[in-house]
């Protein structure tokens, strides 16, 4: 059985191609439902114009079935709202870019 803390331990390993730090730590992952072997990611990005939204969702993607082999199906839904803004980050994550 696949559990959210295999999912979120997974995600971990997936960075924003522009900031090169873990979608987790940025606080773009706005929920995990697991149901049996199938995951659903509900998710933001930085901006609504960013170009890269597919390329992170195969991502991410890619990442669950590498790290949690017995996942089956993986849906990515982005949604914007609530708008991503960096006080959802992790403290390391801020650290990284400066926010301290």
């Amino acid at each position: 059985m696949v559990t959210e803390e295999q999912v979120m331990e997974a995600l971990k390993t997936v960075n924003d191609p522009e900031l090169m730090l873990p979608l987790v730590d940025l606080g773009l992952i706005y929920g995990v439902d697991v149901q049996g072997a199938d995951v659903a990611i509900t998710m933001t990005l930085t901006t609504p114009a960013c170009p890269m939204n597919q390329y992170i969702g195969g991502q991410v993607e890619e990442a669950l079935r590498e790290h949690v082999p017995e996942v089956k199906n993986v849906g990515v839904n982005i949604v914007w709202s609530p708008p991503w803004n960096p006080e959802m980050m992790s403290d390391d994550a801020k650290m990284e870019l400066g926010f301290f």
